[in-house]
């Protein structure tokens, strides 16, 4: 199997993108119990993809941004959407309330570029939610991996950044934790692992940590 770069990878990937996977499921569900509500807000998703988090989110205004053009154009048009780079977002300082970087950031190696533009864009007073592959996962083998259209597999170059990792990132830039999750694999997810025919694994890896998801507060200047 080969290992490519994020924007390799998603190029490839945004054909058959849309259809949930057990990680991304889980990340839904996990990021759920962080409370931080969109609903009349202003949202920034970084890293959106094909936008599908987006629809019909309950925000007052949500914009995507994502590096990868052949997932931005599998968005609908009616989603409000940007090409850019996590690391050097096109977006004035201090334009959201609420700014999500889901399952994005472990594609980066480097966390203070990251966390720096995030809480940049961010208001005083707004939340931030990260949301990546646990460290726990990453040491017990889980890669990031999807299948093309063709059917053929690829695993998408992935850094492990571990929670004191973000926890430093994070308070450089003048950020206060307000939640940590994380999504363990069980019964919410077992369909998936039904669907794929692989119950043996889904015995190996229940009740282990899939997805690291983490919810900030820019504190007010």
């Amino acid at each position: 199997m080969s290992t490519l770069p994020a924007r390799e990878a998603y190029r490839l990937w945004a054909p058959a993108y849309e259809p949930e996977t057990a990680i991304s499921a889980l990340e839904v569900e996990t990021l759920g119990t962080l409370g931080v509500s969109v609903h009349g807000r202003q949202l920034l998703d970084v890293g959106c993809g094909t936008a599908r988090r987006l629809r019909n989110c309950g925000a007052a205004r949500a914009v995507g941004i994502d590096a990868s053009v052949e997932m931005l154009q599998r968005a609908p048009e009616s989603c409000e959407r940007v090409a850019g780079d996590v690391r050097a977002l096109p977006i004035a300082s201090s334009s959201f309330d609420v700014v999500w970087c889901r399952l994005v950031i472990g594609h980066v190696a480097n966390l203070d570029a990251v966390y720096v533009e995030l809480a940049r864009v961010c208001r005083g007073g707004g939340a931030i939610v990260v949301t990546d592959l646990s460290p726990e996962a990453a040491l017990a083998g889980h890669r990031r991996t999807f299948r093309d259209e063709s059917g053929i597999s690829h695993e998408v170059e992935h850094f492990v950044h571990s929670v004191n990792a973000h926890a430093r990132a994070a308070e450089r830039t003048g950020l206060a934790l307000i939640g940590h999750r994380e999504g363990v694999v069980g019964e919410s997810v077992k369909e998936f692992y039904t669907d794929a025919g692989r119950l043996r694994a889904y015995d190996e890896q229940r009740g282990l940590p899939v997805v690291l998801a983490l919810a900030w507060r820019k504190l007010p200047h």
